[in-house]
């Protein structure tokens, strides 16, 4: 029997080990829906104390005494029956706070996690075990592809973007530091307005480039979305090597049926879900509501859309709806949203899983209205579980939620379009349609099949 072919996924962060937002769940579900199709995935993931912390016995795969600046090492472990590498590199990772807390050396800790993904590549691990592919995702991975072209590998690499905003950008006086080669430092390469983008090196540098939504790609080819990059995004798209796949969701995370989290239910039988939502209420100290209840779960900034929300909160509620809000962000959103708190708003700041568990499956709609929204889950764990998405048409939202059909799309991504959306589930809520809706919504597929099986065959292209 052949052996699986194997790709060596680079990320920042990864579920269920260390999740801030939607690209650990995308790097954590991917592995196992690819391994129907034949790959063995392997994920590099930095070692992070409250990774270490949670750490096994572990093997030791590989070394070095200096990783731009103290000794590394790669060892291999399961965690909560989840198979990873971990760079285990004290002097960049051992540090608290978040995987994202500022130091002044974001550029150096992700680029050593970027070189030493290149050497597994080009060398192997001493458990014999080497990439056919490396999958690089997004720009703390992004100087991957790079070290692979500049050591002259053969090894092919995709890089994923899943947002075009968060760029990795550093000056050039560090190209020597983290072993660039000054010659590159120009605009068809390294360069980005005088300074180094990670991630323009990877989109650069890489045999093929993603990102998480056909729609997505088509809008990183304009000035409004693609961030200084639409050039090359647009070159890469005139070359056939730009893809956009629609991210897929874990449905045995996500699965209202089986949740351990809330109340469980199912489309042929609802009564766990009005369960759900009676409890959802009086959690969050809202009033019995007869008007739908509206649920947000995001991050509270601009690009979430948190000022349109403010202004169209009102009239909504005015309606009979109330709303249940976790998230946390910008202080002065944080503050706007808990100065709203009344018996048809709640809101909690922060971040619970579990909560947003019970969340989607109490609620009946989930609000999202990004400005910009590279793939998005929340609209999609939305409708796994009968929660109607009102979504802004963009991104992702666009691609996997249907007017009328399965949620609420505003073309005028304004609060005005927000406001129109939602006046329109208003007056559908407690209908025979909105009841089809809601058994459309779940019926939709969500999970990684068809998403993977388009990763497998780039991946196999390439070989």
């Amino acid at each position: 029997m052949a052996r699986k072919r194997r790709v060596l996924s680079v990320a920042s962060e990864c579920a269920p080990l260390i999740k801030t937002g939607g690209l650990a769940d995308v790097v954590g579900a991917l592995p196992a829906a690819l391994a129907p199709l034949g790959w063995h995935s392997r994920v590099l993931l930095p070692a992070y104390p409250s990774v270490i912390g949670r750490m096994p016995r572990s093997r030791r795969l590989w070394r070095t005494d200096d990783l731009f600046g103290g000794p590394a090492s790669v060892r291999a472990t399961t965690i909560d029956d989840f198979p990873v590498l971990l760079l285990d590199a004290p002097h960049l990772f051992d540090r608290p706070g978040g995987p994202y807390e500022s130091h002044g050396d974001e550029h150096v800790r992700f680029a050593a996690l970027s070189w030493v993904a290149s050497r597994i590549a080009i060398e192997g691990l001493s458990d014999r075990w080497r990439p056919d592919v490396v999958h690089a995702h997004d720009w703390q991975a992004g100087l991957t592809p790079s070290y692979l072209k500049y050591a002259e590998s053969t090894v092919p690499s995709v890089m994923t973007i899943h947002n075009i905003a968060f760029q990795g950008i550093f000056g050039p006086d560090q190209l020597g530091r983290l072993l660039l080669p000054a010659w590159d430092f120009h605009p068809e390469a390294l360069e980005y307005y005088g300074n180094v983008s990670a991630l323009k090196a990877g989109m650069m540098h890489a045999s093929r480039v993603t990102t998480v939504s056909p729609t997505y790609a088509a809008e990183l080819q304009t000035p409004e979305f693609g961030f200084g990059l639409e050039g090359v995004v647009t070159m890469r798209a005139e070359r056939g090597e730009m893809h956009g796949i629609l991210n897929g969701i874990d449905t045995g995370v996500w699965d209202p049926a089986h949740d351990p989290f809330t109340v469980p239910f199912s489309s042929a039988s609802l009564e766990g879900k009005a369960l759900a939502r009676a409890e959802l209420l009086e959690e969050f100290g809202l009033a019995p509501h007869s008007g739908p209840l509206a649920v947000v779960v995001t991050r509270l900034t601009h690009q979430k859309g948190i000022d349109m929300l403010l202004e169209a909160l009102p009239s909504f509620l005015d309606a009979g709806g109330a709303v249940a809000i976790l998230g946390s962000g910008e202080p002065g959103y944080e503050e706007a949203l808990l100065n709203m708190r009344s018996s048809s708003v709640g809101v909690k700041i922060g971040y619970d899983e579990a909560l947003s568990h019970r969340l989607y499956a109490g609620g009946d709609l989930v609000l999202v209205p990004s400005r910009f929204e590279p793939c998005g889950l929340t609209q999609m764990y939305g409708l796994r579980y009968g929660a109607l998405p009102v979504v802004a048409s963009t991104g992702g939202l666009r691609d996997s939620v249907d007017d009328g059909v399965t949620g609420f799309v505003f073309d005028d991504i304004s609060s005005a379009g927000l406001a129109d959306a939602l006046s329109r589930a208003l007056s559908s809520y407690g209908t025979p349609a909105f009841d089809e809706m809601r058994q459309a919504a779940m019926a939709r597929r969500l999970d990684w099949g068809s998403s993977a099986a388009a990763y497998a065959e780039l991946f196999s292209s390439l070989l």
